[in-house]
């Protein structure tokens, strides 16, 4: 399979590596530093969860149209990368492609083939001006939600630190050939890959950890051990937890999980730092409106009080106004 990994950092670096390791034809876009060692030295993971530690010597440009059409482009920038990435993939894409965005938070296709009321709306805090929905046809998309963890410590260098799961679904809930093919793929690299026929509620599953203790950590500069063991700050998690949790249940979405369920799914990536903490102290944009801006306005549009969550919004906001850099 012919893939290409649009935004080789911490998660996409690794997804490309073991990738390639299982045999695919993986390309990368990355930029920067980063880019500049892995033209040069190759792209060096050290995989402390499986068994694919090396150095893989992969082509990598800043331009996708170096590439040509791929069967897979997996994209793995961040949520507010997205616009300009998407404006750029169009070299990528054949007939068939299938476009997999490894993105935390919500993403900007959520209400595509939703079904509902809901069906086919724009969140103003993902796609403003419609940008996204213009330079992409949600028909291409397969939708990814990752559980993993990992860090660049130095560029060309990336450490894959926990979790090896990925789940994957059609936005209409569909068993598809393309569907297996990618998850045989991703199983073939060692992750374990499981198909969903509502990954709008996996999404969510997630996003309600990521809205609770990215914050979190990017104002306390804990480690994921560290907020789980911090009794005060978990009564904060827990106010924003429940809140996410009806929200998504006015969108007909049941989680079918107590926040203190999702708290020991936290518990299991040990010291992981979370990545709104690496942002941060990188002095790197924040990922807030993908994470909390569009709870709070789906909140809006399904009538839910979240103060706790707004709380928590305003003061990352000033955190990060403080220190010069976006979110």
């Amino acid at each position: 399979m012919k893939i290409c990994v649009v935004g080789a950092g911490s998660i996409g670096a690794t997804l490309g590596a073991k990738l390639a390791a299982a045999g695919e034809q993986v390309c990368l876009v990355a930029r920067g530093a980063h880019l500049q060692a892995i033209q040069s030295d190759g792209l060096q993971l050290v995989d402390q969860i499986g068994s694919h530690s090396g150095t893989y010597r992969l082509p990598a440009s800043a331009e996708p149209s170096e590439f040509g059409p791929q069967d897979l482009v997996l994209i793995a920038v961040k949520a507010h990368s997205m616009g300009p990435v998407l404006g750029r993939l169009q070299p990528l894409l054949g007939p068939d492609t299938v476009v997999v965005p490894a993105i935390n938070g919500l993403p900007w296709w959520y209400f595509h083939r939703a079904g509902g009321r809901y069906e086919g709306a724009r969140l103003r805090s993902l796609d403003p001006d419609g940008t996204l929905a213009a330079a992409l046809d949600c028909a291409r998309v397969i939708g990814c939600v990752v559980h993993l963890a990992a860090e660049v410590p130095q560029p060309g260098r990336v450490q894959y630190t926990a979790g090896r799961r990925l789940i994957i679904g059609e936005p209409d809930g569909s068993d598809s050939d393309r569907l297996r093919r990618l998850q045989a793929a991703l199983r073939r690299a060692e992750f374990d890959c499981e198909p969903s026929s509502q990954i709008r509620r996996d999404v969510w599953t997630k996003l309600i950890g990521n809205l609770s203790f990215n914050p979190v950590a990017a104002l306390t500069g804990y480690r994921m051990d560290q907020i789980c063991a911090d009794a005060e700050v978990l009564e904060v998690i827990r106010d924003v937890l429940r809140e996410g949790i009806e929200v998504a249940g006015r969108l007909g979405v049941t989680i079918g999980m107590t926040p203190d369920q999702r708290i020991d799914v936290a518990r299991k990536l040990g010291a992981a730092r979370i990545s709104m903490l690496q942002d941060l102290e990188q002095r790197r944009p924040l990922e807030l409106a993908a994470i909390v801006g569009v709870v709070i306005e789906l909140a809006e549009l399904t009538d839910v009080a979240v103060p706790a969550t707004r709380t928590l919004y305003a003061l990352v906001q000033a955190r990060a106004r403080a220190l010069g850099i976006g979110g």
